[in-house]
């Protein structure tokens, strides 16, 4: 991959892009791209990251205007770029979990594919089972009911305990006339209610028991032939198949049962018997009237009013629970045969799978390994249960020993770790997923096109060089080709001479009015005041130096001295500015800067307030102009702010007997305010208060502000400034 070409047209913010990135001829795997606030970063960075996600129904656009034509074209030596081979890491993006499911720490694609697509086909089939169980039971969560059934294990998953129950289903399973949840109520109302009162049940069950004893049909004992076992007898000859065959059944008083309908009917009459019976009713509304005292087991209430014998059912409440859970089941007899059968089958086929997984988890090991003794954060990563993935989908998860040097680790789950965690290190963790991703990439030996997208923004310095480290690890693999893109201009001069590259491969955005993206060639990569030393014959240079050299010699003289006197009646209207020569700052140039003496100007007599003027204007009609460039941008600051003190003066009473002694443009204004109610003109004096002073207080070394302001905010600026009446 040696040419990567690319071509947008109105793809979010992106009007017009089209550029080729030749790796080969600059003999280098990294393009840097410096871009301004608003320029294209993030429109670029989505445009890409959609066209990697290929998702047919969510693709670049114009989301504004919904009418312009949209393109894109990615192409590696003429080639269109497939997809898969383009990775866009973005630190923001939180939306990436990195400890749900095994497939996420197995490095081989296939692998993870084929496991994938198990589990999509299992939760397939599964889903359409529990519409199913759901009818039968009108539970509201019949997944988690069951498992709360039948689970005796976190290991515990609801096709595995389907899988057990599958193998003793009922032949003949019952219905029941109460929803799940009027007898195993979420909140557990009921359960807490039978136990409260016990006594109550336990009597109702001894009269029930003892009417049992009385029946001529019916037997309490050790093994009770009760109303259950008879339904169930009932079920098994109830298509008269038995009787049909010649059998009749022979009671214990001799009486004899020649048919089906024989049988439910004397079954009906005992049934009838016992229920009416008066000790046993009497009993049933004692606990009738406690569960009426309990606003919340209405529906309780109406299912056993309807059965009065469920209280003998709920008296084992968690093998009723069961026993409820098998009937249902049982009922769905086919489709639970068919589920268990499928998941039994993919069973061995996860098994295969995990196995082979297992070998490869000495990667992501490492790769945890890589992240605890890079980054600085106050946790380390764990990567447990490995061991443990055989039947479970949610596995090998991370978890997170938070470290105090004064007290003993604490283990943290991820949401409780970010709850204490600052946005750095939050983002921090999730290059996590960044080093996942491009791992998996070098394993496969997949050639890819990595878009770094702000990727350390927010980190603290430490952080910030450990991705710096990475980044040059991957600028070093022939497998890579990287566009780094940064709004941040010291982290744009860091990777550039951290990975040495060549001039030719770092560049710097601008973007027309009809939203195009030109890149142009990177400047200011070392310090822009040694280049503006060289070049004073300058105008725009020449001005440029002005805060530069006033700033340093705050430095190595103090702000007393004459020379920092004089360079402030430069930038400041004071009573000397309008005697003060070009000559007279070409002197203090050279007497700091000896390496300059052979350097001179054309316009040496000039005031330098004249020059400042006439260079300002000559910036602000300048077709084209380049936005990059520092000088344009100081110029225009400088002749803002002499102009808006010339302005303010004019229009403040006595001005001259005001004793400023410092911050003169922001007290000027105070006093402007005081003396005029000019809104318009409040409004453009309080703007160029607030965007001058970076620009024109300029630190030698950290000039990041004057880099990320528009040139053209300045000129309108300017021509506003010029226009106040």
């Amino acid at each position: 991959m040696n040419i990567l070409e690319i071509q947008l047209q109105n793809c979010f913010g992106i009007g017009k892009f089209n550029h080729k990135f030749d790796y080969r001829l600059l003999n280098t795997n990294t393009f840097l791209i410096y871009a301004p606030n608003g320029t294209m970063k993030t429109s670029f960075a989505k445009t890409l990251d959609l066209i990697s996600k290929n998702d047919t129904t969510l693709m670049p656009s114009d989301r504004v205007y919904g009418t312009r034509v949209t393109n894109h074209n990615i192409t590696a030596d003429g080639i269109t770029l497939a997809t898969e081979s383009i990775l866009v890491v973005n630190a923001e993006d939180t939306n990436y979990d990195t400890s749900t499911k095994i497939s996420s720490f197995i490095a081989s694609k296939e692998l993870k594919k084929k496991y994938d697509e198990i589990y999509s086909e299992l939760n397939e089939k599964k889903a359409d089972y529990i519409k199913k169980l759901k009818q039968v039971s009108q539970s509201t969560d019949c997944e988690t009911e069951f498992l709360n059934a039948y689970s005796q294990s976190s290991n515990d998953t609801f096709l595995e305990l389907l899988l057990k129950v599958s193998k003793s289903l009922l032949s003949k399973p019952s219905t029941y006339n109460f929803r799940y949840n009027d007898i195993f109520d979420k909140k557990g109302n009921v359960k807490k209610f039978l136990d409260k009162n016990q006594p109550l049940l336990s009597q109702y069950i001894s009269n029930y028991n003892n009417l049992l004893k009385k029946s001529k049909f019916f037997k309490s004992s050790k093994n009770s032939f009760g109303t259950f076992q008879a339904n169930e007898l009932l079920k098994s000859i109830e298509d008269n198949s038995y009787f049909d065959a010649g059998h009749k059944f022979t009671l214990s008083d001799k009486a004899e049962i020649k048919s089906a309908e024989e049988l439910k009917q004397l079954l009906q009459k005992e049934i009838t018997s016992i229920v009416n019976d008066e000790k046993l009713k009497k009993s049933f509304d004692q606990v009738d009237k406690s569960i009426g005292a309990n606003s919340e087991l209405r529906s309780f209430k109406s299912a056993i009013e309807k059965d009065n014998l469920l209280l003998v059912e709920v008296d084992k409440y968690e093998d009723f629970r069961k026993k409820v859970w098998l009937n249902y089941i049982s009922s769905l007899e086919k489709d639970t045969a068919e589920l268990a059968k499928f998941y039994e089958s993919k069973k061995k086929e996860i098994e295969k799978i995990i196995t082979k997984a297992k070998k490869e988890f000495a990667i992501w090991e490492e790769i945890i390994k890589t992240f605890n003794e890079r980054f600085y954060v106050p946790f380390e990563i764990k990567l447990v249960n490995q061991e443990d993935v055989v039947l479970k989908e949610e596995t090998a998860n991370l978890e997170f020993d938070y470290k105090d040097p004064n007290e003993n680790p604490v283990r943290k789950d991820k949401s409780s770790l970010f709850s204490i965690l600052s946005k750095g290190e939050q983002r921090a963790f999730y290059i996590l997923q960044f080093l996942f991703d491009v791992e998996s990439r070098i394993q496969l030996n997949q050639q890819t096109v990595l878009v770094l997208d702000d990727i350390a923004d927010s980190f603290d310095y430490k952080n910030k060089y450990a991705i710096i480290e990475y980044i040059k690890e991957l600028h070093n693999n022939p497998i890579f080709r990287l566009l780094i893109l940064t709004h941040n201009f010291d982290f744009y001069r860091t990777v550039a001479s951290r990975l040495s590259l060549n001039w030719k491969a770092a560049f710097m955005v601008t973007k027309n009015d009809s939203r195009e993206i030109t890149l142009l060639d990177g400047k200011y990569r070392k310090d822009v005041f040694t280049n503006f030393k060289q070049h004073i014959s300058d105008a725009k240079i020449f001005i440029s130096i002005i805060p530069f050299l006033r700033n340093l010699i705050e430095y190595t003289e103090d702000s007393t001295s004459l020379g920092y006197k004089l360079l402030t009646s430069c930038l400041h209207l004071k009573a000397d500015t309008d005697t003060i020569n070009c000559s007279d700052i070409l002197n203090l140039i050279h007497d700091n800067f000896t390496s300059t003496a052979h350097q001179t100007i054309t316009f040496g007599g000039k005031p330098i307030k004249d020059l400042i003027f006439e260079t300002a204007n000559s910036v602000e009609i300048e077709n084209p102009i380049n936005e990059i460039f520092l000088e344009n941008k100081i110029t225009l600051s400088i002749a803002i702010r002499l102009k808006a003190e010339e302005y303010m003066i004019s229009k403040i009473p006595n001005a001259g007997t005001l004793a400023i002694t410092a911050n003169q443009t922001s007290e000027l204004l105070k006093h402007f305010k005081l003396a005029n109610t000019d809104k318009p003109a409040i409004i453009v004096l309080e703007r160029v208060n607030l965007m001058t002073p970076e620009n024109i207080h300029v630190n030698a070394f950290m000039y990041e502000p004057l880099i990320d302001i528009s040139v053209f905010h300045l000129i309108d600026l300017y021509k506003k400034v010029k226009q106040l009446p």
